[in-house]
């Protein structure tokens, strides 16, 4: 069985594969369905793609430069992993035929090397540190696509779904935060046709296990807390992973949302509203003071003393620098979606409004295409309806966003009204 991730099985005709797989691009960008003769990891990113209303004659747009790039790129985990990048893939950047690109996880390219001559043909198509290389911007391309499916991929010639970036070929692998498996970005390698062989996709997936291999025998900075999407918190610290039961795990979002401190008393509210039992909230403040130490957990009042992080205050400052698509990214659902805390709860709600109406007024149909994209947003009708509002009248999206409006206004009941409006 052929590897699905590899441009080119084993005595295909680089020239030949090209001409047919541009003749199913040209199909696809105007409108004839379905795709054949294409892999499925191009045929789906093409989709997507077109669903994010990328043009195919687009650039990929540049998001930070300057100070604003040097800062973030500086701070970026990544950072620490770029003297391996170099060491592994620097032969390649240097013989003058290829590029090494390190981008982030929302695509953002923070490192592009090669020779002079190279990087002025990588100009001509934006692919230069600062721009924007997911998906949603830029179509199909390995490290955007590598994000998007999480996976090691070859994307060869023709495969791009921007016409400017079809003469490359590239292969990219995703890294991850070894502790908490957080995808921080993706490793690429850049060249001509040569580059489609199994040799370039083991070498940039051997290269990401390298670095992640690195970024996981170093000591961890600082503390932070995993509550989005998951039933029970997760504190990071000091290099190990603790996982906490529901009640600890509540006490700890009220303390992160609280850093002045709190009384056993209003945290016992926060907890059982006006069923809190004092004692209770008493023994589940100790036994958490035990797991956490006394060096993280203070009382009188009880308050964390160290500095901890967790996501959903990450997706917070993003929403309040208004952007709007990081906090999208940052955002891996619900917070601790079972708890019945009204602290919590009200939190959960409170930031669930927040980014939901952020995305709603952004007017950028791709960044509400990933909102409808994840299992909380699937149902979601107004978005569903803001999403077949931005899109074009011959948009190969548009069928599938009218047809799930009718089928969740006709579960809600909204059937007679949702025709109304649509007559």
């Amino acid at each position: 069985m052929s590897n699905p991730w590899l441009a080119l099985t084993l005595g295909t005709d680089p020239a030949e594969r090209i001409t047919q797989v541009g003749r199913a691009h040209e199909r696809f960008v105007t409108g004839e369905q379905p795709v054949t003769q294409v892999r499925d990891v191009v045929a789906a990113s093409w989709r997507r793609s077109a669903g994010a209303l990328v043009s195919p004659d687009s650039t990929a747009p540049i998001e930070l430069s300057d100070g604003d790039l040097e800062a973030y790129r500086a701070a970026h985990p990544l950072a620490r992993v770029l003297p391996i990048f170099r060491d592994l893939l620097g032969g390649l950047a240097d013989d003058g035929d290829h590029l090494m690109a390190v981008c982030d996880a929302h695509g953002r390219l923070l490192w592009v090397e090669g020779t002079a001559s190279v990087l002025r043909g990588a100009e001509s198509m934006n692919f230069v540190p600062g721009a924007r290389w997911d998906e949603a911007h830029a179509g199909t391309n390995a490290p955007g696509t590598a994000l998007a499916v999480d996976h090691p991929l070859q994307i060869f010639a023709t495969e791009h779904f921007s016409r400017g970036v079809q003469r490359w070929t590239c292969a990219a692998a995703p890294i991850h935060d070894p502790a908490t498996g957080r995808l921080l970005g993706a490793i690429d390698v850049t060249g001509g046709d040569h580059l489609a062989n199994p040799h370039s996709l083991a070498l940039v997936r051997a290269t990401a296990l390298a670095a992640e291999a690195y970024l996981g025998a170093q000591p961890a900075r600082g503390a932070t807390v995993s509550v989005l999407g998951r039933e029970d918190a997760v504190l990071s610290i000091g290099g190990k992973r603790l996982r906490l039961g529901r009640r600890h795990s509540e006490l700890l979002v009220l303390l992160l949302v609280h850093p002045e401190g709190r009384t056993g008393d209003q945290l016992g509210f926060d907890l059982y509203a006006d069923d809190a039992n004092p004692v209770t909230v008493r023994a589940e403040l100790s036994r958490l003071r035990r797991i956490l130490g006394p060096e993280l957990l203070d009382s009188r009042p009880y308050r964390l003393r160290a500095e901890v992080d967790a996501d959903f205050l990450t997706v917070t400052r993003l929403l309040e620098r208004g952007l709007v698509a990081d906090a999208l990214a940052a955002y891996t659902g619900p917070l601790l979606p079972s708890s019945d805390a009204p602290g919590v709860a009200r939190l959960r709600r409170l930031v669930d409004s927040r980014l939901r109406a952020a995305v709603l007024s952004s007017g950028d149909p791709r960044l509400v295409q990933t909102w409808l994209g994840e299992p909380w947003g699937t149902d979601d009708l107004g978005m569903w309806e803001a999403y077949a509002a931005a899109l074009p009248p011959r948009s190969p999206a548009l069928p599938l966003a009218v047809e799930r409006i009718a089928q969740l206004a006709l579960e809600y009941g909204l059937a007679t009204s949702v025709q109304r409006r649509r007559n």
